[in-house]
């Protein structure tokens, strides 16, 4: 007896002759599409929100945290020049009281002018990024007289008598690239408020004349950076007063004395 014909196998392959033979096997993969087009239509339809994020967080980190701010005058010279670009942290001052030697930036003068919306927006983000400041002017000094305390020009130095009377002393300043030439009369920073003077003390407008002393509210934030240009790259640190320089005091008030009575 003869054994019935095996059938061929799905796996061996197509059978000769097979006009289908053609479409036997493994069905071909379909060729990769790429819908370029549609993706990049998609990048383009999502770029404005992109923008749009990315200036609400310009302005969110402008109003709560960090601005820059542009010097545009010669009253802080040598530490800050005509130009340079500052970064101001708007923060610090929330969680504790400005100090003395510290540099700040604060509203001297406020103006009222009727802006659009868009106007608004536009000033927000240039002065967000050191450019045109909004419709107020800043001024960028150094924190002298703290609440309370009573400061006075003497023979080209500065003389501190501490809040609620103590030992006068003299402020050992090495930021200054000239010493001060004019001396000014003793005045008493109100409570709550600071005054602030230019490290330019000849071209310098601050507490000492019409601006006075400046209040907490007033103050913006504190510089503690300068950043452009690169090459002027610096972080703004508080200097280290010496108090010692109270030593030399009883002949600055013997000068001051001597040229009071004789005029």
């Amino acid at each position: 007896m003869q054994a019935p014909p095996v059938a061929p196998s799905p796996a061996s392959g197509p059978v000769p002759g097979d006009p289908d033979a053609s479409h036997a096997g493994p069905e071909s993969a379909p060729e990769d599409e790429k819908p370029t087009g549609k993706k990049q239509g998609s990048f383009f339809k999502e770029l404005p929100i992109l923008i749009l994020i990315a200036f609400g967080l310009a302005l969110l980190i402008k109003s709560f945290l960090i601005q820059a701010f542009y010097i545009p005058s010669e009253s802080m010279v040598p530490t800050l020049n005509v130009g340079d670009r500052v970064l101001v942290n708007k923060v610090v001052y929330k969680m504790r009281e400005p100090r003395r030697g510290e540099v700040i930036v604060f509203v001297g003068e406020r103006f009222q002018e009727n802006r659009s919306f868009l106007q608004r927006v536009r000033d927000a983000l240039t002065s967000g990024f050191g450019g045109k400041q909004g419709p107020e002017r800043d001024f960028i000094k150094r924190i002298i007289g703290l609440p309370g305390e009573t400061v006075e020009g003497v023979g080209g130095r500065v003389i501190v008598t501490p809040a609620g009377g103590g030992a006068s002393f003299a402020l050992d300043e090495p930021y200054l690239a000239q010493p001060m030439t004019q001396s000014f009369s003793a005045v008493t920073v109100p409570k709550g408020s600071y005054f602030v003077m230019g490290d330019n003390r000849g071209n310098s407008s601050d507490s000492r004349g019409a601006l006075g002393s400046i209040k907490k509210g007033e103050i913006v934030g504190k510089a503690f950076v300068r950043v452009w240009p690169l090459s002027r790259f610096r972080r703004l640190t508080r200097p280290g007063y010496a108090e010692g320089a109270a030593i030399a005091l009883p002949a600055l008030w013997m000068h001051h004395r001597r040229r009071r009575d004789a005029a």
